[in-house]
């Protein structure tokens, strides 16, 4: 398979958290090849941007022009553009690339610093003629529209610059949020509910970053959206907590949550006894992540993000065995396509209490395979075992 070649056209950021430095380390854990045209050098941290130097209009262009002209593109993403005129000509240099292109609007830090003046900001709009899709969070999309309905400016947005745009709910108020792609004859809508977590540094960049390699990967933007928005939640779970303000995401911490073709990353083995099996693989030194005796049932978590279950069978009527869980994706197309091709399930895709969706079958040997897709809930379901953290810990 092709390694999907994304440029990321965006500005520094040197306490890791966002812009060129959550874009390359989001492209990298999802398996393509970053390649950057730097546009603004700031001096940050998670306590906010104490310095911004914008890189010259001539030097971004010749980064970009250097890695066009070697290495190819599939897609890109743009980010911090650094002034009025950089936009503009990057907007020009866009023009002779037919690839994709996932606009991130950024004007203003997590920390509340402002990244963008008002001369940049107004030549957004020729950004937007280029892009395949706008993703601003609601004040970004508020100020380029000056519409208080972000529906309504989003609808505006895709009427002027004929670019689809995502509608962000991060910044909403509650628990139960909402994000909307809007293209001219769509709309599609998901709907999560917030991780309790203060860092939040560099959301925007790795959402898009991630929306525009799965784009130079050819999926369908619909898609590329949904499988962006599993990595971020991803990485919000595994943020490593850095820093005084809002910290990093922990995008180092997705490895086999998101990424192409059937993933193994659950086994599930029967049993009888559930306290000396569950004491069992403690003492093997895995992290019990689900402790549900009333259901039989435990879940583990291994280095590296693998899970690895246990059922027992209380009334022993069956012997122990095993059943391997492959993740897919595209779990209902894959499953159409192998029963097409003559594949026998003993049931089709199914959602199951526990959350995720299964499909079953068996090999030639009689094993139990299931064909599943569990995202988010297969390591941080609702029920996860809460770990204590000590004080110390979390001033790091």
């Amino acid at each position: 398979m092709k390694t999907p070649r994304i440029l990321v056209i965006a500005g520094s950021d040197s306490g890791g958290g966002a812009g060129i430095q959550a874009d390359i380390k989001t492209i990298t854990m999802l398996g393509g090849h970053a390649m950057t045209a730097i546009t603004a050098i700031t001096a940050q941290n998670t306590l906010g941007v104490s310095a911004v130097h914008p890189v010259p209009t001539e030097m971004v262009l010749a980064q970009i022009d250097a890695v066009v002209g070697d290495i190819g593109v599939d897609a890109v993403k743009l980010g911090m553009i650094g002034s009025a005129f950089t936009a503009e000509q990057v907007a020009l240099r866009l023009e002779g690339i037919d690839v994709p292109i996932v606009f991130d609007p950024v004007m203003i830090a997590t920390s509340g610093a402002a990244l963008a003046d008002h001369a940049t900001i107004a030549a957004f709009g020729r950004l937007m003629d280029r892009a395949t899709l706008t993703t601003p969070n609601l004040p970004e999309l508020k100020r380029l529209t000056g519409d208080d309905d972000p529906i309504a400016g989003a609808l505006s947005l895709v009427s002027r610059h004929r670019c689809a745009v995502l509608v962000k709910g991060g910044h909403e108020e509650g628990d139960a949020l909402a994000d909307a792609l809007i293209e001219e004859d769509n709309l599609t809508s998901w709907q999560g509910q917030r991780i309790d977590t203060t860092s939040t540094h560099g959301t925007g960049c790795t959402l898009a970053s991630a929306i525009a390699f799965h784009l130079g990967c050819g999926e369908s933007l619909a898609r590329a959206v949904e499988r962006a928005r599993l990595f971020v939640r991803m990485a919000l779970h595994e943020a490593p907590g850095l820093g005084h303000g809002p910290g990093p995401l922990g995008q180092q911490g997705v490895r086999l949550d998101c990424g192409a073709g059937p993933r193994l990353n659950q086994v599930t083995v029967t049993g009888k006894d559930y306290a000396a099996m569950t004491a069992f693989y403690r003492a093997l030194g895995l992290r019990q992540i689900v402790d549900a005796p009333e259901n039989h049932y435990a879940r583990f978590e291994s280095a590296g993000g693998a899970t690895f279950s246990i059922q027992i069978d209380p009334e022993e009527v069956i012997s122990e065995s095993t059943a391997v869980y492959f993740e897919c994706d595209d779990l209902d197309q894959r499953v159409e396509r192998l029963a097409r091709a003559g594949t026998a399930f003993e049931h089709g895709p199914r959602d199951q209490p526990w959350m995720w969706r299964e499909a079953r079958l068996r090999d030639p040997a009689g094993n139990t395979v299931f064909l599943y897709k569990g995202g988010e809930a297969r390591r941080y379901p609702p029920w996860r075992l809460i770990e204590s953290v000590a004080p110390a810990a979390t001033a790091q």
